[in-house]
C-alpha cells in the first residue's frame, strides 16, 4: 500500500507531459507562423517576377 501512495504522489511524469504539451503548441504555432510568411514570400517574389518581366519589353 505504501508503493502504491508513493507511486500517486510521484509527479515527475506530469511535469514532463506538460512540458511536451507545451513544446508541441509552440511548434504548431512557430508552423502556423511561417506558412503565413512563406505564403507572403511567394507572392513579393512573385509580383517582383512581373514586374521585372514588363520593364524588360
Amino acid at each position: 500500500m505504501t508503493k502504491i501512495r508513493a507511486f500517486l504522489k510521484n509527479t515527475k511524469g506530469a511535469t514532463a507531459i506538460e512540458y511536451g504539451l507545451i513544446a508541441a503548441l509552440i511548434a504548431v504555432a512557430a508552423i502556423t507562423a511561417m506558412q503565413g510568411l512563406g505564403n507572403n514570400l511567394t507572392k513579393t517574389f512573385s509580383n517582383v517576377s512581373e514586374n521585372m518581366k514588363n520593364t524588360g519589353e
